[in-house]
């Protein structure tokens, strides 16, 4: 568990507030992927190793941005007539609670007022910004590789059990 989001009792003060710190220990393990990290410490908690004592570390970070199409016009108007319409229902759906008397005539006020909204502020959007971004993308924050510490007293524990499990996953165990 981290301490930077611990919390402190009543009428307890911190002197400063948690700083990010680079992690400390020795290298246990190196992997490809994250979920081959995660692979090799759920092998540790269920060895009874100290698991609070392990940081899994991506190293190289890199921002990977995955294009998913080209914009265009009705991409823009068609999500934003769907997002438009979902709130406007949402919207009416409440105040037709508050007023049930008028029946389905808020109801349709407010998915008309959502739907139009909507549609008119992504086009603005959209026309403002055509000329400098014309697709749809994706980022994610990947490491080129993501190394597995343990604190030094228990380093030496650990890299036996993750070497064991390197044995038994090369032999199909």
């Amino acid at each position: 568990m981290t301490t930077a989001f611990t919390q402190t009792t009543i009428g307890q003060q911190q002197a400063r507030p948690q700083l990010p710190t680079l992690p400390t220990g020795w290298p246990i393990g190196s992997y490809e992927s994250y979920e081959q990290a995660q692979r090799a410490v759920d092998h540790l908690a269920g060895t009874d190793f100290p698991v609070t004592d392990v940081t899994i570390v991506g190293v190289e970070p890199m921002l990977v941005e995955r294009i998913a199409g080209k914009m265009s016009w009705g991409k823009v108007l068609g999500s934003a007539a769907m997002s438009g319409a979902m709130f406007g229902l949402i919207l009416g759906l409440l105040l037709s609670m508050l007023n049930p008397g008028n029946g389905v005539v808020p109801i349709a006020i407010g998915l008309v007022a959502g739907l139009g909204f909507n549609m008119l502020f992504g086009a603005l959007g959209y026309a403002a910004n055509r000329n400098k971004r014309g697709f749809i993308s994706q980022s994610q924050l990947v490491a080129r590789r993501y190394d597995v510490l343990s604190q030094p007293r228990n380093a030496e524990k650990g890299r036996a059990l993750l070497a064991d499990l390197a044995a038994r996953s090369a032999f199909g165990r």
